[in-house]
């Protein structure tokens, strides 16, 4: 199987789609054709930026955000929608309502799966666990074992979704709480090392699931200058994944990094900053054979 990912440019940054240009690019695969649209580190962002005149003035908020998903949806048939954690903290919003609104919202945009941040744990694991009550998408995390925990019903390692006959695999990989988030904040759950729970689970998802696309959505950071473990880390010594969705960083890449994995294979990483500032889009052909091909990249300005 060609599992080589080829990437190209396509207006990224500037919100244009494009996509009557991308359907004469590739006739005949419109209908193997699958968009991933993700947003990380959001932070209880529900309204724009205030128009005072700073660098991110009226920019962002949940309705632009709906608006530009329901816009892409209308155009697109086989659409998924994630988060790489971090939703809540950030604006009175969580102060008041420990996340609810959050939750709901992304309920009713449609997310279909989101990680965890260390964030979510900031009003205790019992409150992550009621608000997750409210949510219609599934909530994946391969290396935080909650099994002993109030949210052992709530969160499952990975979600599998088929999307016109494209079937995709997507699993969570998180940050290491201890030093970062208080114990009592996490309770029971147990971290286990994200590259060893990452490989594991993507292996599962790519054989035994026969899964045609498998992605990550990590909250462990795009890079940092010491070893610790982040996208980049995870990317080189990843062997299954074929994306990866970053969060924790709050890192804006303009387009997506392409990492090789340890078998030479080109993994690719984005991340889109933070506050729902921008909604990332991925366009991925399936022309036939065991290819994929993304073909087209916008990080959208919200």
């Amino acid at each position: 199987m060609n599992r080589r990912i080829f990437l190209r440019q396509a207006a990224v940054g500037g919100g244009l789609l494009l996509l009557p240009a991308l359907a004469n690019a590739l006739p005949g695969t419109r209908g193997r054709r699958l968009t991933i649209l993700h947003t990380n580190d959001w932070h209880s962002q529900i309204d724009p930026f205030p128009d005072d005149g700073g660098r991110n003035a009226n920019r962002g908020g949940v309705l632009r955000r709906a608006a530009l998903i329901r816009q892409i949806r209308r155009a697109e048939t086989n659409v998924l929608l994630f988060d790489s954690g971090d939703i809540f903290q950030g604006t009175p919003y969580f102060n008041f309502f420990l996340g609810e609104p959050e939750i709901k919202l992304m309920s009713q945009m449609g997310y279909d799966a989101a990680t965890i941040g260390n964030h979510d744990f900031d009003g205790g694991i019992e409150n992550l666990a009621m608000q997750l009550r409210h949510a219609n998408f599934a909530m994946v995390s391969a290396n935080y074992d909650v099994s002993a925990t109030p949210l052992r019903d709530r969160v499952e390692p990975y979600s599998i979704f088929d999307r016109g006959g494209i079937r995709v695999g997507v699993f969570g990989l998180g940050i290491e709480l201890a030093g970062l988030v208080p114990e009592k904040l996490y309770g029971n759950t147990d971290y286990a090392d994200p590259i060893e729970r990452g490989n594991e689970t993507a292996r599962r998802l790519r054989e035994r699931e026969k899964c045609d696309l498998v992605v990550c959505l990590s909250h462990l950071g795009y890079r940092y200058r010491d070893d610790k473990v982040s996208d980049v880390v995870l990317a080189r010594a990843s062997k299954d994944i074929d994306l990866i969705l970053g969060g924790h960083t709050h890192t804006f890449l303009d387009e997506p990094v392409t990492v090789d994995n340890a078998e030479g294979v080109p993994v690719i990483i984005n991340q889109v900053g933070f506050a729902g500032l921008r909604l990332g889009r991925l366009d991925i052909a399936f022309p036939g054979g065991g290819a994929r091909s993304c073909v087209a990249c916008n990080n959208l300005r919200v």
